[in-house]
């Protein structure tokens, strides 16, 4: 399919294109946008992800609630340079784990998702603010209309 891609917009048309001549550099401008394509599709975003989880792994410190990669949930009570101590469960098990099996911050996301849901309900209350005075305006200028 890239085939005909190229081979169309190279000069060849649809039906093949035999008596005209391809345009060597239409073909390499279109494999650079090409790899432009994948690098953005692609690649890009798996290294954003990659340093949004390097920087969560380095951010852990104890009394974090996390799960690792495997499911297992616990407190951290050691953090070390390349390992975690966790306590797990009511009998206090507690395991060491190295830092890329941690898979969430569960105390982290749940920082996140407070202060999403207080400026959620900080919008709310601004437009119904906004809404309530647009109603005064309004009735003001009835008011001013009937005199």
């Amino acid at each position: 399919m890239s085939f005909l891609l190229l081979n169309m917009f190279a000069g060849g048309g649809a039906s093949g294109g035999s008596d005209t001549k391809s345009n060597p550099t239409m073909m390499i401008v279109m494999l650079v946008v090409m790899v432009g394509v994948m690098y953005f599709t692609m690649i890009r975003p798996q290294k954003k992800r990659q340093k949004e989880e390097q920087a969560m792994r380095d951010n852990i410190s104890i009394g974090d609630e996390i799960t690792t990669i495997g499911g297992i949930m616990g407190r951290v009570v050691t953090v070390k340079e390349d390992s975690l101590i966790i306590e797990t469960g009511a009998d206090r098990t507690k395991l060491r784990i190295i830092r890329s099996a941690l898979g969430v911050n569960n105390t982290a996301q749940e920082k996140v998702e407070a202060e999403r849901e207080a400026a959620k309900k900080a919008a709310e209350e601004a437009r119904a603010e906004k809404m309530a005075e647009s109603g005064r305006e309004r009735k003001k200028s009835k008011k001013d209309k009937d005199e």
